[in-house]
């Protein structure tokens, strides 16, 4: 039987707030345990949550960039449960009244060795607090709990369950987390726990409607982890199902060394945790000159910026959606072109999609951080344009440049003189060694001439070695080209 995989994705963004969501207790990360933990915090009798306006603005910018509705009344409701924890015995949520509905993100990805984009609807996005942490260890064999992250500032981001393999999951995945860190509203660290991710994963025969049982995976935070996650829990259920048993729905988490998936607990639904409106807190009301002053203050979204990079710098659709998967890369490519030159658009796209980005993947360093600055790329990429090197030694100067971390823009002509990479362009110079070429290579000469084109690379070939590698290419074709024909 064929089985056809559904995913849907909960993402639960820290919004970078100064402060939680009901209390005015900092946010930062690495704190001793309990020293970031107000009386509203800790649930002591008699306080008041109070609901912070910096987290709103942020719910509200992204839910313009996703094209969402912006309730101008949303409710917050008590979501009812037991955990040590969470020292209410409740965590202050959205139900049916979220501040964002419904909405889309369009990402694009590699799959079968073409590019592909697809859409996602979203459900909502609501604000949240976050509980507390329990730890395991160095307590003599009891537990501590930790309540710094208590009422941390969340946005849960819900998409519909319209993904369907693992490999999409963490195309949504990347591009939902390039959109929160672009908007600002979140800083996107994984390790830290600022963007979580749990995936509902069922599976169903392939042309059936209905879905099937669906179960959650908990606390996933890094994209490998995702995708190993999906990909063993389908495995399970179709295994599961095909020896006859039933799928039961729970949450699950994931054991990355293991690569299983194992029960939690039995998966509650919505009525579980009698949500009632927390009589606390006022309903939210956003006003349109509310949702117009977070509109005007907002950076250049990604779908529009990539429309433009095809426009202003004719790019290609895959280059231009690469460029902005993240606002530094985008910047810094805006900052290599604006050296480069415009007509060398492409050339610097191809750079920073190549050799950049596998550098900077190699040694783990964010574009942000990289010790090759953009105008000493655009200024390497200048001196190719130029003639002044060749592509092979630019390879070079480009190692030479990230090794040297230098802020010196003119660093890119010290290295080629410095190494002697400077091209031959001289016509007298490049025609000496065609010359030589050609008296001793007679058998590529002969097969060239009775029409077997390709025997020219061989004798190119033999040029560039004499050259050491210097010689202009192009020129050194036409040059050869030119002396066999007469």
């Amino acid at each position: 039987m064929e089985w056809e995989v559904v995913i849907g994705l909960e993402n639960h963004v820290q919004l970078t707030t100064g402060s939680k969501i009901f209390s005015g207790s900092p946010t930062a990360f690495g704190a001793e345990p309990n020293t970031q933990a107000s009386p509203v915090d800790l649930a002591l009798p008699g306080v008041l949550p109070v609901m912070n306006k910096q987290a709103v603005d942020r719910a509200i910018r992204f839910g313009l960039a996703v094209g969402a509705k912006i309730a101008p009344r949303s409710i917050f409701a008590r979501k009812n449960y037991f955990y040590p924890d969470l020292p209410k015995g409740y965590q202050i949520s959205q139900m049916d009244d979220p501040v964002v509905q419904g909405g889309s993100l369009t990402f694009g990805y590699e799959k079968d060795g073409s590019f592909v984009t697809k859409t996602v609807n979203l459900t909502r996005a609501h604000l949240e607090e976050d509980a507390g942490k329990s730890l395991h260890e160095d307590y003599h064999g009891m537990s501590g709990i930790d309540l710094n992250r208590a009422g941390t500032p969340l946005l849960e981001i819900v998409s519909e369950p319209e993904i369907r393999s693992a490999q999409e999951a963490v195309a949504y995945a990347k591009a939902l987390h390039g959109l929160v860190m672009w908007l600002g509203v979140c800083d996107g660290n994984m390790q830290e726990g600022s963007f979580r991710c749990d995936v509902n994963v069922s599976v169903r025969p392939k042309g059936q409607t209905e879905f099937g049982t669906r179960c959650e995976i908990k606390n996933l935070n890094s994209f490998r982890f995702i995708e190993e996650a999906v990909n063993v829990e389908v495995r399970r259920q179709i295994e599961l199902i095909e020896d006859g048993g039933k799928v039961v729905q729970a949450t699950r988490l994931y054991d990355p060394d293991r690569k299983e998936t194992r029960e939690m607990r039995s998966k509650e639904d919505a009525q579980d945790y009698r949500y009632f409106p927390d009589p606390d807190l006022p309903p939210l009301a956003i006003s349109p000159e509310w949702i117009e002053r977070v509109k005007a203050a907002m950076p250049e979204l990604p779908a529009v910026m990539r429309e433009r990079f095809v426009g202003q710098y004719k790019l290609p659709e895959y280059d231009s959606l690469v460029l902005t998967s993240s606002k530094a890369m985008a910047t810094y490519f805006e900052a290599v072109v604006a050296t480069a030159g415009q007509d060398n658009a492409k050339a610097a796209a191809n750079w920073l999609m190549g050799d950049v980005s596998s550098t900077l993947n190699r040694q783990d360093v964010d574009i942000a951080d990289a010790p090759v600055k953009p105008a000493q790329l655009g200024n390497m990429i200048r001196r190719i344009a130029d003639g002044t090197i060749s592509n092979n030694a630019a390879k070079k100067v480009f190692a030479s440049m990230w090794e040297a971390a230098s802020n010196d823009d003119n660093l890119v002509d010290v290295i080629i003189e410095r190494d002697g990479l400077k091209q031959i362009s001289d016509t007298g110079a490049l025609e000496a060694i065609v010359d030589e070429v050609i008296a001793n290579n007679a058998k590529s000469v002969e097969q060239y001439r009775a029409g077997k084109e390709a025997a020219i690379n061989a004798l190119i070939g033999q040029a560039m070695k004499a050259s050491k590698g210097k010689a202009n290419p192009a020129q050194l074709t036409e040059l050869l080209k030119a002396r066999l024909a007469g």
